[in-house]
């Protein structure tokens, strides 16, 4: 591989072997190197690749950032999918390690921020949030502070956006109503039948697993598309009920995201509300 812009001393762009822009990472990899340089291969600690837009957003982030807290982001994301099992949106390169440098400064001026989501962040996005702990401790041992638990939720919710946001760009503004919002269609679905739903059962562990990405995909704008379903009129009068529960998670949907919630959705939404309704009966 070969140089084609020293960003920095430990930041380089190049191309790959399908002529794709990269970023390269490495300590030193751009120390007193040119554009057409080779790139020396024990130097490389990491490469991807950016879109155009985010790729200049990044260089001018690592004008300003050292270098330590884009290893720091790296380390979080390494973690994230192995545990996760499941690809991340390259942007958090950008978003978490712009966020982790923002949190240090504040933290060395005693300024803190309380999380509003802590409490919903912890209960429905528990893996991401221990990653964050997880993180949270890393900086405490490379940086010598202790960031709160408001901040380990803060990278949860960084990567939860890079999990449900990995075919486009995004940044955090879009899915930082996800756990609010997860909440809220759990109590309509509380208020709807008057129960207390069963959170330990396997029916309620599946409904909000599927709730989680029927917000990815409302938000998105990419529901199920719509189609001539005989189980979605079925559905409908085996389970009014249901149905009409469904009916008003699709309203405060639509209402959130300005984004039509199609039939196929509320099929999928009558029978997981069903089912956890009927295991509360049980």
């Amino acid at each position: 591989m070969k140089i084609v812009k020293v960003i920095n001393n430990n930041v380089v762009s190049s191309v790959d072997d399908r002529n794709r822009e990269v970023i390269v990472l490495g300590k030193g990899i751009g120390f007193q190197k040119t554009s057409g340089d080779d790139i020396q291969k024990d130097r490389i600690e990491k490469v991807f690749q950016l879109s155009t837009e985010a790729s200049s957003q990044f260089e001018k982030l690592v004008e300003e950032i050292p270098y330590e807290y884009i290893k720091y982001t790296d380390e979080i994301v390494k973690e994230a999918v192995q545990v996760l099992g499941r690809n991340l949106n390259r942007n958090i390169y950008i978003t978490l390690t712009d966020h982790l440098h923002f949190a240090i400064e504040r933290y060395r001026k005693n300024i803190f921020f309380q999380n509003a989501l802590l409490w919903e962040i912890k209960k429905f996005y528990s893996v991401e949030y221990t990653i964050g702990l997880h993180a949270v401790s890393m900086i405490k041992e490379k940086e010598g502070i202790e960031l709160s638990v408001d901040e380990a939720a803060f990278i949860a919710l960084h990567i939860v956006n890079a999990e449900m946001d990995t075919g486009k760009g995004g940044g955090i503004p879009k899915m930082a109503n996800a756990p609010e919002m997860l909440q809220d269609m759990l109590n309509i679905v509380k208020y709807t039948f008057h129960v207390a739903l069963d959170e330990e059962s396997l029916s309620y562990e599946r409904f909000v697993t599927h709730l989680k990405f029927f917000i990815q995909r409302a938000i998105n704008q990419a529901c199920y598309p719509a189609e001539e379903n005989e189980l979605y009129e079925l559905y409908k009068r085996k389970c009014p009920k249901a149905y009409a529960c469904a009916r008003k998670i699709r309203t405060y949907m639509e209402e959130k995201t300005g984004n039509t919630v199609t039939d196929e959705e509320m099929m999928y939404l009558t029978v997981h509300i069903t089912r956890v309704i009927d295991r509360n009966k049980n």
